[in-house]
């Protein structure tokens, strides 16, 4: 972490300095505001926690309910999410809190007794080197309270609304085009409206409300798909048990009492348990059976049959129906009016999709709705892209709802299938272990993949970097920070910040010699007109206010002579002109994890790696290819002289 960087501060340094221009009194409402986000769950978390770094950009975040949340719904954690939280700043607290899942169990009936229940195999959860970071369990609540404590401490001391509602919704740029969206909103007491109503005129409007979002409603999308006719139950038990693998994952079938996940929860004692209950009749719904608690642990404890299960205390509980729904876009432009018409309401999470809880993916999905969408927010508010870049957050992640959509339909199906009785086999794997184990790569949040656009560049270099895909997410390795000699995942370095990555990885040349490929770059880079940092950052501000530029040499740490190296490799920044010492880097070669090997970079030629500011690899380019460059970042940034 750096700071002191515009002069000492003593304290703790993830408090910022208030940046704020107006501050309003707490729970007042302005009446005109950058970005106003509705709901507080994951997805609007994500979103206003992005948002908060920047006190220039006025935001305001509201919530129907009368506080925080304290406990319940989601709780898996993808790998892929705790990449973003690293980004965020609070992984670390979350691999000390939260129950790593290692291993994965599968339980089916006994041959011999059908009624009762054996081990037929287990797994490991993630498998090996596909990300540094662990699948976890742990309470939404908790990841709440972290957004939340970053957005207090923010430049922005950003904190929710509570206990208001959206009532309506409309775009009238004609009464004014610079905040073009009215909302309607009222105060609460104990979830009534008091009558009292309040307009605010917002530029952007972004739904994060659920299921039964306002704000999807007002923009016309609906909810489309399927309501299956199979009810499950949840809950989150304190219990005393004999079943061995408790503190595991574990995935069960039962021959005829239906079928179980047990999610070990955080904090060594707590289980989660997902539970299969009744079909449901042709257009019956859950709320006609009148389920109770009781009904739950009386399921649960028929199907872990042998072993017992009795449970002392049940901290929250629910039951729902399997359904698949989504919309056909995620703002409020009309397919055949995107070349003319620019978005600016906008729905993330549940408010566009939504799927059974069993495959752990809901609050992973929505929170990578909103890490798409926030950046782009803020590249528009600050002049530095157009806002028709805006169009890429439906387009990008529209498709990988569906593909959610898609999985979770397969997966449900399959875990309420009925076993083969008949099968005595341990090594014949059920049809649901083989599911699981064939999709570990989707379920670890690793699968996404961005088409080609103005923001992700076409593979024609891609074999320069081969384990760097363009379109996924980048992918950190191990390596050694020069200055200091500190082990570090080069991944690492890529905050939540909006701003952009260059990687240049050098090619196998003399570091010192003025003419090497990647001294040529940084000179380009910091000098020529056509330089992305000198089109497109701003005067007045760091050089890397905009981009980050990051060298990552093939020599050893003892091969490499820190004050030979090019001063285009240390830039300075601040009101003091301080250098930065952190932008070099070199394989981690104690460790054996060579990053140019793990990664499949090119050794002789070197190469460019452009990554995203929501982590994802945007292009892979030859180190010598200037005009490629420029054009790529030309595509959907402004340059300077032009906003």
């Amino acid at each position: 972490m750096q700071y002191h960087l515009n002069g000492f501060r003593p304290g703790d340094p993830e408090w910022f300095e208030d940046g704020r221009k107006n501050v309003r009194a707490p729970g007042t409402l302005p009446d005109k505001i950058d970005v106003l986000i509705v709901g507080c769950g994951p997805a609007g978390l994500t979103l206003a926690a992005q948002l908060a770094a920047f006190p220039e950009i006025e935001t305001l975040i509201v919530e129907r309910k009368p506080g925080p949340l304290q406990k319940g719904q989601a709780d898996g954690i993808s790998c892929r999410s705790m990449e973003m939280f690293n980004a965020f700043g609070f992984a670390g607290q979350i691999l000390k809190q939260a129950c790593w899942v290692n291993e994965t169990t599968f339980w089916k009936p006994d041959h011999n007794a059908p009624t009762t229940i054996t081990r037929n195999g287990r797994v490991q959860d993630v498998a090996d080197g596909l990300s540094e970071m662990p699948h976890v369990i742990l309470n939404q609540a908790r990841i709440h309270d972290m957004y939340l404590e970053l957005m207090r401490k923010s430049p922005s001391r950003l904190e929710p609304v509570y206990s208001i509602s959206v009532t309506d919704i409309l775009l009238t740029p004609e009464v004014d085009s610079t905040y073009p969206v009215e909302v309607t909103l009222v105060r609460l007491v104990d979830d009534v409206p008091t009558g009292e109503q309040i307009t605010v005129r917002a530029r952007y409007v972004v739904g994060c409300d659920g299921a039964r979002s306002t704000v999807r409603h007002a923009i016309g999308r609906e909810l489309i798909g399927d309501s299956a006719n199979q009810a499950w139950g949840v809950m989150d038990v304190l219990a005393v048990t004999d079943f061995p693998d408790i503190r595991c994952k574990s995935l069960i079938q039962s021959a005829f009492e239906g079928n179980i996940i047990i999610i070990p929860r955080e904090g060594g004692y707590l289980t989660r348990l997902y539970i299969e209950l009744d079909k449901l009749n042709e257009g019956e719904r859950i709320r006609n059976r009148h389920i109770d608690i009781d009904d739950l642990i009386g399921a649960a404890q028929r199907i872990f049959q042998p072993y017992r299960f009795d449970v002392k205390e049940v901290v929250w509980w629910s039951v729902y129906e399997i359904g698949q729904r989504l919309t056909d876009k995620f703002d409020d432009v009309p397919q055949a009016a995107v070349a003319h018409q620019l978005p600016h309401i906008f729905i993330c999470g549940d408010a566009c999709h939504t799927h059974s809880p069993k495959a752990g993916q809901g609050m992973n999905v929505s929170m990578g709705d909103a890490f798409n969408l926030g950046w782009k927010l803020v590249a528009v508010m600050k002049g530095i892209s157009p806002p028709e870049i805006l169009h890429t957050y439906s387009e990008e992640r529209q498709s990988v709802a569906q593909d959610l959509i898609n999985f979770d339909r397969e997966w449900s199906r399959i875990m309420s299938e009925r076993p083969e009785l008949n099968d005595d086999s341990q090594e014949n794997e059920p049809k649901f272990q083989r599911y699981f184990i064939q999709h570990g790569r989707y379920t670890a949040g690793m699968s996404v993949t961005y088409q080609p656009s103005r923001l992700t560049g076409i593979t024609t270099w891609q074999e320069l970097a081969c384990g760097f895909i363009i379109g996924s997410r980048f992918h950190s390795a191990p390596v050694l920070r020069l200055a200091d000699i500190k082990p570090v995942q080069l991944g690492h370095v890529i905050k939540s910040d909006a701003r952009w990555r260059i990687f240049i990885f050098a090619a196998d040349e003399d570091p010192y010699q003025a003419s090497s490929a990647v001294n040529q770059l940084c000179v380009f880079l910091s000098e020529d007109s056509r330089s992305p940092l000198n089109r497109f950052t701003p005067p007045g501000g760091d050089c890397d206010d905009v981009f980050d530029v990051r060298v990552i040499f093939q020599q050893a740490a003892s091969g490499l002579k820190l004050d030979q190296l090019s001063p285009c490799l240390f830039p300075q920044k601040g009101q003091y002109g301080l250098i930065d010492y952190e932008k070099i880097f070199c394989p981690d070669l104690r460790s054996g994890s060579d990053i140019f090997s793990v990664r499949g970079i090119n050794r002789a030629s070197g190469a460019v790696v452009v990554v995203r500011p929501d982590q994802y690899v945007a292009h892979i380019l030859p180190l010598q290819a200037f005009d490629e460059l420029s054009a790529f970042f030309a595509g959907f940034m402004l340059p300077v002289n032009k906003r």
